[in-house]
């Protein structure tokens, strides 16, 4: 196996990790934290589909991922400032429970 295969697979179970804590977890800070493993897995899924031909990776996906990771801290910086505000307000940051 090459590495870049290596590199798609840890991404889609990255990926699948993060989606399940986010539709387990009620909490918001850990459904913050899923969101950010969601978040590392498609940028290393996006670093392994950069490979070409030759020895150097396509610079377009690397130049995505950088964006990405820039873009990824700013949401959640506001995210947790968020999290704070619902806090301060509500006493809880877990989502009600359904009664049905």
């Amino acid at each position: 196996m090459s590495q870049f295969l290596w590199y798609a697979l840890i991404g889609a179970a990255l990926f699948c990790i993060g989606l399940g804590g986010l539709v387990i977890h009620p909490h918001l800070l850990r459904r913050i934290l899923a969101l950010n493993v969601m978040s590392t897995g498609v940028f290393l899924i996006f670093v392994a589909l950069a490979k070409r031909a030759g020895d150097l990776p396509d610079p377009v996906p690397l130049a995505m991922v950088l964006t990405g990771l820039v873009v990824s801290v700013s949401a959640t910086a506001l995210a947790l400032v968020l999290v704070v505000r619902i806090k301060h307000l509500h006493g809880s940051t877990e989502f009600p429970e359904d009664d049905a």
